[in-house]
């Protein structure tokens, strides 16, 4: 008698899944002696410019741009270029506050993408580094100083900072400082294989050259910080982490609002990946091609078989209480809330004993993404409402990048 394919698939997409995620943490494991290195002054500052892509950011550009004047950092070597995407509110008024500040750069054109307003911007920009931040985000006034030290090292050609979230108030933004620290610690691994693939908008440094050999940001499917790695990985270019380098985010606050925002991240890193599909378990790009990514692809499918396992045992429980409830009335219906431990029911047993290992291993996970982004290292309530919330919100918006992917459909900005 053969294995069912609903167990056998839930077998192979957990096995890869914890596989994945105990890779992760050994390399984390041989990689954390490093974690906690002082990051000593450059030797020599480089010439830096930020871009700041603006779009109807009038509440917090202000924030944003105070939190570069204030960078520890030679004033003469750094320069700041707002760029207003043709915003619809007060943005432009807002930023006439820092027109006599001799350190920032205002352009305004009609609204055409946050990667029109960054190529713009680099139009203006003959710096050795070039970086960019988006406008509802806030850098830590040591950032650019621990991010310029990684580029001694003339291989290096970009390097990410760590991202976490600003002051969270909801439930929804705690799940999200969760995942954010579990975002670093991936980050700090995949910088050590060599296999970062994106390099996000909040205060990603380049070096200038790196435009100049393989071209500007391009549109692709609103996510231009994912293309771009992939493209520096498809030509060889070096990306590093700084762990140390702290950027504050403005997270989403709703449900919907989320919903938005991940399904444009989720389904633009879905087309990403089929552009860049020739390095799928190509050796030539290193374990990028032939491990990351397309345990990274299984990863998706795994979440989204065992979401449409659980909702489908949950229909079929109603609708067995609804027959049963339908033929001899509620009254006279027995609830059972027992359960039972027999060992020769091991579907169950199995699935639920390796789930639990996962779920551990990303608590763990998440623990060492605090370390590493210097915070308090407890399981906390953002773990908590993660762990136990995540799986029910995040399916939604990978079930729907997944539609809009194989039906050819864009995915709006906002």
């Amino acid at each position: 008698m053969g294995i069912p394919i609903s167990e056998f698939l839930a077998n192979i997409f957990l096995f890869v899944s914890l596989y994945f995620e105990v890779f992760l943490l050994l390399t984390f494991i041989e990689r954390a002696n490093s974690v906690k290195k002082k990051t000593l002054l450059p030797l020599a500052y480089p010439s830096a410019t930020i871009l700041v892509p603006v779009w109807n950011e009038a509440t917090t550009v202000s924030k944003t741009l105070n939190s570069l004047l204030s960078l520890n950092y030679p004033k003469e070597k750094l320069k700041i270029i707002v760029i207003d995407d043709g915003s619809s509110d007060n943005t432009w008024s807002v930023l006439q506050d820092f027109n006599k500040d001799p350190a920032i750069s205002l352009l305004r054109k009609e609204n055409g993408g946050k990667y029109t307003a960054l190529n713009l911007g680099l139009t203006h920009t003959t710096s050795d580094l070039v970086g960019c931040l988006d406008a509802d985000s806030f850098v830590d006034s040591e950032a650019l100083i621990r991010i310029a030290k990684h580029f001694e090292n003339p291989k290096v050609m970009a390097v990410t900072p760590s991202i976490k979230v600003q002051d969270p108030k909801n439930i929804v933004q705690f799940i999200q400082r969760a995942e954010y620290h579990l975002s670093s610690f991936i980050r700090f691994v995949f910088s050590a294989l060599n296999s970062q693939y994106i390099t996000p908008g909040p205060f990603s440094i380049f070096r200038r050259e790196v435009f100049e050999i393989i071209g500007n940001y391009k549109h692709a499917h609103n996510t231009e910080d994912m293309e771009m790695a992939l493209r520096m990985q498809a030509n060889y270019m070096k990306i590093e982490n700084a762990h140390d380098a702290h950027v504050y985010t403005v997270t989403p606050a709703t449900v919907y609002k989320l919903y938005k925002q991940r399904l444009r991240w989720i389904h633009g890193g879905l087309e990403n990946m089929i552009d860049y599909k020739f390095m799928f378990f190509n050796r030539k790009y290193g374990v990028l091609s032939s491990f990351i990514l397309p345990t990274t692809f299984i990863c998706i499918g795994s979440a989204l078989y065992f979401f449409l396992l659980v909702a489908k045992s949950i229909i079929m429980m109603s609708l067995s209480f609804a027959e049963n409830v339908n033929a001899i009335g509620i009254s006279n219906y027995q609830f059972n809330l027992g359960f039972s431990l027999d060992w020769f029911t091991n579907q169950i047993t199995y699935l639920s004993i390796v789930g639990s290992i996962f779920s551990i291993s990303i608590i763990v996970s998440i623990m060492m993404g605090k370390y590493i982004a210097n915070d308090r290292v407890r399981v906390s309530r953002d773990i908590i409402f993660y762990i136990f919330l995540y799986g029910f919100i995040a399916p939604f918006w990978f079930l729907k990048a997944v539609y809009n992917t194989a039906l050819s459909r864009k995915t709006s900005w906002r």
